[in-house]
């Protein structure tokens, strides 16, 4: 747990509400869809999550309008659950799927879906405040082929490192 919160909190202090050149967050994004459970399918490294497996992101909406965001995933090192929760913000208009997310009070990091399954909310691609930030979220453990080629190629287009993305075990 402790590192899950050292590594957030480093994020935080240097990340910022910001987003990359090129990225744009989509329209249309409806909160009370996009809540529950999502699967982390894919992502770069970060030291806050780093040996996990099985990583899990439950968002729930709040009376003041928040969304609780409550991320877990398990240590092979450790053989134990690490949960970090946090609360995420609308950065601009609540149709934006553009949020702040802070874990450590008053310190804010971008979390940016810039690709989403508008239909089912199914799979979202989402990024931070730089291009060292990158997750494919799916509502499945094992999402269709399509959408693991389509995030490869659209992250690879827009300038993401690819061929450094670790793939989320979930048996």
């Amino acid at each position: 747990m402790k590192t899950i919160i050292l590594g957030l909190l480093s994020v935080i202090i240097s990340g910022c509400t910001g987003y990359p050149k090129n990225i744009t967050p989509v329209k249309n994004f409806e909160i009370n869809r996009y809540l529950g459970r999502w699967y982390e399918i894919a992502r770069l490294d970060h030291s806050f999550e780093r040996g996990l497996e099985k990583i899990t992101a439950d968002y729930s909406l709040q009376e003041d309008g928040s969304v609780l965001v409550k991320n877990r995933g398990f240590s092979v090192a450790d053989q134990s659950w690490k949960e970090a929760r946090g609360r995420a913000y609308f950065a601009r208009e609540r149709d934006e799927g553009y949020l702040k997310v802070s874990f450590f009070g008053p310190f804010y990091s971008s979390y940016v879906i810039f690709e989403l399954d508008k239909t089912g909310y199914q799979h979202a691609f989402v990024t931070g405040p730089s291009r060292s930030y990158l997750w494919l979220l799916s509502r499945s453990p094992e999402p269709d082929k399509e959408i693991l080629d389509r995030f490869l190629e659209r992250a690879q287009t827009l300038g993401y490192a690819t061929d450094e993305l670790i793939y989320v075990a979930h048996d």
